[in-house]
């Protein structure tokens, strides 16, 4: 697979090696600090001074002795460790890259200390080469450092990460173009490395078969409660959709009607009624028999309420109504072709998309992706036209005001799938997903859905993975080329041939034969935003 980044330049010193100023001779940890960003230092650097006349000059310029310079330096190298963790992160992507990755050390350092640096314990075949300053003759952030270094190694700076501590040496390889990463954390940047080298979908669907069956939902925790693990079927449903693998998901199956809880109720009554919003999807998904599901289309047809609209429970004791359960109600009555039954409930839905009353989630859930997102999801299991012709261009209107605003991960990967199902290429928002992808392979948490009385949400990371991978999947469709430059707006509406279906509508998508190379103008000269600060 053609890779978008195919080397890495690493800084040594406070990256890939620590080192403490403090030390028992009586020059202080600070005054060792400003020594070294001294001009005197920098020539040493540059191999312009040998280490004595180096010690001697500063000497003079701080008024210390030289030999009690020498012995703070003499202790400072012996404090210095290699970051075993990060070595083992470059030696496990160089091994995922089948030689395709390749990675070279530069830094400011004079000779004689690096000749005591390559003493260290460390594996030091990870480097393809090492540049120094010493060498070199000059030092970061001088771009002629850098353009030295680009020359000999042949690299294409687009295609290079560069890490280093200092902000300045990480601007100057920006301008030159290649993707800069500020080390100053290193979970994060570990984190960020694996997002930039690795293959997004092919991680995240590690994570998934990896926690297979165990993909549960979790609760936020609040004041009044601790986080704890639910036991929920919708969350399950939405990921047997999205990844069409049953072996990922742990259902508790019901013949007719379904619940919500796969047994008793948590932080709720333990005796919680069978819904209409998790019946619905449940139909949708598994797609029962024409009876059954007309028989319970039936039921659903009691527990309407008197402004003609659908309710949420089976319970005529809960007379609750949410429009994204009346949206997931109407999914499941047009998939059988029977949603004129339904037109009040249409109609409502309707006004709250066109006066986006969703803007601030709904009763039960918890972002106005929700909406939009299940929205599309009933457009695309019907072909009644004259649904589309109410909802479509609306729908439409709206998600791409939604475009760049913020939300985690779960809100994103739904903008991104509604978004490509009427045709807009969001680029800004996909920028957005990548870097949530945590270092095991999936997503982090998104919000999905809340508690209607307390408010407490419920996430899955389950299903924000498989929705991540699902939007990436669609932006690296081919009836979308990414491998052309971004628009100058980054959100273009292209008009699809007529004779093309939608793939959302279809619920195909194809990946390009390679998914990095599609993505590649996502991180032009080294630009991205959070986690890490580049």
């Amino acid at each position: 697979m053609s890779r978008q980044f195919t080397a890495i330049i690493f800084d040594l010193g406070d990256v890939l090696f620590k080192w403490s100023p403090n030390t028992k001779t009586s020059i202080p940890a600070r005054t060792l600090r400003e020594i070294l960003s001294s001009p005197t230092w920098f020539d040493y650097e540059r191999g312009r001074l040998s280490e004595a006349d180096c010690y001697a000059k500063v000497g003079e310029e701080f008024m210390l002795e030289p030999d009690e310079i020498a012995q703070a330096f003499q202790q400072a190298r012996n404090s210095v460790q290699a970051d075993d963790e990060l070595i083992a992160l470059i030696q496990e992507l160089k091994a995922q890259s089948n030689g395709e990755l390749r990675v070279f050390a530069m830094s400011n350092i004079s000779l004689p200390d690096y000749e005591v640096l390559r003493t260290k314990a460390a594996d030091w075949s990870i480097f393809d080469r090492v540049f120094t300053s010493g060498a070199a003759g000059e030092r970061k952030p001088n771009l002629g450092f850098f353009k030295q270094v680009l020359s000999a190694t042949g690299v294409e700076p687009q295609k290079t990460v560069f890490v280093d501590d200092r902000s300045e040496n990480v601007l100057s390889a920006r301008s030159l173009g290649l993707y800069g990463i500020i080390f100053d954390n290193p979970k994060t940047v570990a984190r960020a490395l694996r997002n930039l080298i690795g293959d997004p979908i092919m991680r995240g669907r590690d994570f998934l078969k990896q926690n297979a069956g165990h993909l549960l939902s979790v609760t936020d925790k609040t004041d009044k409660h601790a986080a704890i693990e639910l036991r929920e079927n919708f969350a399950q449903l939405l990921i047997l959709e999205a990844t069409n693998d049953q072996t990922l998901v742990d259902l508790v199956e019901y013949p007719r009607t379904w619940n919500f809880f796969q047994g008793k109720g948590q932080l709720t009554t333990e005796q919680f009624p069978f819904d209409l919003d998790t019946t619905s999807l449940a139909l949708t998904v598994l797609r029962r028999e024409k009876e059954l599901a007309f028989s319970v289309m039936d039921e659903m047809l009691e527990y309407v309420g008197p402004d003609g609209i659908i309710l949420t429970y089976f319970d005529h004791r809960r007379p609750r109504f949410d429009p994204i359960v009346c949206v997931n109600a109407l999914s499941l009555f047009y998939s059988y072709g029977r949603g004129n039954e339904l037109q009040k409930t249409l109609q409502w839905v309707h006004e709250v998309l066109r006066n986006r009353a969703y803007l601030e989630g709904t009763r039960y859930y918890e972002t106005p992706e929700c909406f939009l997102f299940f929205t599309s999801r009933l457009l695309a299991s019907s072909g009644d036209q004259e649904l589309h012709a109410t909802l479509k261009s609306l729908l439409k209107e709206r998600v791409q005001e939604r475009i760049g605003a913020e939300g985690d991960a779960l809100a994103l990967a739904m903008r991104i799938i509604v978004t490509d199902f009427v045709g807009i290429r969001n680029e800004v928002d996909l920028r957005a997903l990548l870097p949530l992808q945590c270092e095991d392979g999936g997503w982090e948490i998104g919000w999905m859905y809340k508690y209607g009385s307390s408010g407490i949400r419920i996430g899955n990371r389950g299903l924000t993975t498989a929705l991540a991978i699902k939007a990436i999947e669609a932006m690296s469709a081919p009836s979308i080329p990414l491998s052309q430059p971004p628009s100058p707006n980054l959100v273009v509406s292209p008009t699809p041939p007529s004779n093309v279906k939608s793939a959302a509508a279809t619920g195909r998508h194809h990946r390009s034969k390679s998914l990095r190379n599609s993505l590649q103008w996502l991180w032009p000269g080294g630009r991205s935003s959070k986690p890490v600060e580049v």
